[in-house]
């Protein structure tokens, strides 16, 4: 009952929230548009606990630098974009082109200043990432990017992406990696949804200047050592090390 009331509370959130901010994104500017979204996330956040039972902790604020950075965050569910995004003013989040595919949706994320690539990765994605990070950094937004590029199961994890390191270094800013055992109650797009306290954590900033292998093999520890911890302290069992798994367009490529 708890994964029907919440899955029909997102429903109706999303369409409302999504016809307003559609009609927001009309006005000029990012004002409007703004106004609509943080509450809509406000309001999901709040429909997690009421109707899923699944209450977010975050620790680690006191760890987040002052100024813009990047956060670098593990991505179980489709909750942990709201969770995170609630934690901020003003954030601007990379996201996959498929969501421009939705209606409507695609003017909402370009008035939001979300940051749109190919999810297929490659020169052109990095182009793109670059360009709209840009306009970001001049604003002075902090940005929240999920560097597997894809939500992954409890428990696995996929290889680490290189575009958080670029953006990094083309606008020195320090990255936040942040872990996250939300994919226990709400795990990645499914229907079911199970009660507890879910937990996103800050962690260690990274400063920028690293050689790329060294930065994203100290982003991967950082985000799964602590994410496999907390996965253990909610569940009681020891901690394990994701399995490292395929993409989807990694296993399409390979079929063809």
């Amino acid at each position: 009952m708890r994964s029907v009331a919440f899955n029909l509370a997102y429903w109706i959130l999303s369409i409302g929230y999504g016809l307003a901010a559609a009609f927001a994104a009309l006005a000029p500017g990012r004002g409007p548009t703004t106004w609509v979204i943080r509450r809509y996330v406000r309001r999901m956040v709040q429909a997690m606990r009421l109707f899923a039972g699944i209450r977010i902790e975050v620790r680690g604020r006191e760890r987040l630098p002052a100024g813009a950075f990047i956060i670098a965050s593990k991505h179980q569910s489709w909750g942990d974009g709201f969770a995170t995004y609630d934690q901020f003013e003003d954030l601007a989040f990379v996201t996959g082109d498929h969501l421009e595919k939705f209606p409507l949706l695609g003017a909402v994320l370009k008035k939001l200043g979300a940051i749109v690539v190919n999810n297929c990765g490659g020169h052109r994605a990095r182009e793109a990432l670059k360009q709209r990070a840009a306009d970001a950094h001049r604003e002075g937004r902090r940005i929240l990017i999920y560097p597997e590029g894809n939500l992954a199961k409890v428990g696995e994890k996929f290889r680490y992406r290189s575009g958080v390191w670029h953006m990094a270094r083309d606008f020195d800013l320090p990255v936040v990696p942040l872990a996250t055992n939300l994919g226990l109650f709400w795990p990645q797009e499914a229907f079911a949804k199970r009660p507890g306290v879910a937990t996103l954590e800050f962690l260690d900033p990274i400063p920028p200047g690293l050689p790329k292998d060294e930065f994203l093999a100290r982003l991967e520890a950082a985000v799964e050592g602590r994410t496999a911890e907390l996965i253990a302290e909610a569940t009681g069992r020891p901690a394990t090390a994701a399995v490292l798994v395929p993409t989807p367009d990694e296993l399409r490529r390979a079929a063809t």
